[in-house]
């Protein structure tokens, strides 16, 4: 018997995008489920374990912005792709700051929404390996093998991605890390200008774990070329 690539949900209120979705990922080997809106799909992940969630953003009733908040807060670890018609910077950093993993613009190529189902797989899949050693830097406490971080001895709940470059960051304490560096660690090696997920995670970081998120003291900006993460003492 076959093993399913990933278990994958289809949330769009178009039929026809659903089947073909359907088709397209079911030949391809991953277990598909299907939703028309965002009312269908919360019992569907709370019913059964899914990887990742296709989710498109305009749907009656809730909208998938509504929705990718919802499946975040309840399904921290599922990997959520929102596809949209709308390419806006302002309507991407949106539904990022909405909890999703990335944003595919409708009509999209077959290919590239494959290879960004994979690259978000991936990296939800990949094991921590050797970088399990906890790493402790002023106030904060990141633990890779439990993914769990602490401020002053208090969680602080983080998003996949989130706690993906706020590790990697911490790893490399001290050091800026430039722009393409960090997209293609944290989202993959077909990432590389998609600069406005960067600006809107290290803006979500700095909201949890600053004390001022407007001069931050551990979330650094290196202007030009990437970001900091306060060296350790």
């Amino acid at each position: 018997m076959t093993t399913p690539q990933g278990r994958v949900l289809i949330v769009d209120d178009e039929t026809s995008i659903r089947r073909a979705l359907h088709a397209t990922f079911g030949t391809l080997g991953y277990d598909i489920a299907e939703a028309m809106n965002g009312e269908q799909a919360l019992p569907l992940l709370r019913a059964s374990s899914f990887d990742a969630v296709l989710l498109d953003i305009n749907m009656p009733g809730m909208g998938g912005l509504a929705a990718c908040r919802e499946i975040r807060r309840q399904f921290p670890k599922v990997a959520v792709l929102m596809l949209t018609i709308r390419d806006e910077e302002d309507d991407k950093v949106e539904a990022l700051e909405a909890g999703a993993d990335d944003y595919v613009t409708k009509p999209f190529a077959i290919r590239e929404l494959v290879a960004r189902l994979r690259a978000a797989l991936r990296r939800s899949h990949t094991p921590s390996g050797n970088g399990n050693a906890i790493i402790a830097i002023g106030d904060i406490t990141l633990d890779p093998a439990r993914r769990l971080v602490q401020k002053s001895g208090q969680a602080v709940h983080l998003t996949p991605k989130e706690f993906d470059l706020l590790h990697f960051l911490m790893k490399h304490a001290g050091m800026p890390v430039m722009h393409a560096r960090l997209l293609s660690a944290v989202w993959g090696p077909e990432y590389g200008g998609e600069l406005e997920y960067l600006r809107t995670f290290v803006r979500q970081l700095r909201k949890k774990l600053e004390d001022d998120a407007a001069h931050p003291t551990y979330l650094l900006t290196d202007s030009h070329i990437g970001y900091r993460f306060r060296e350790a003492p």
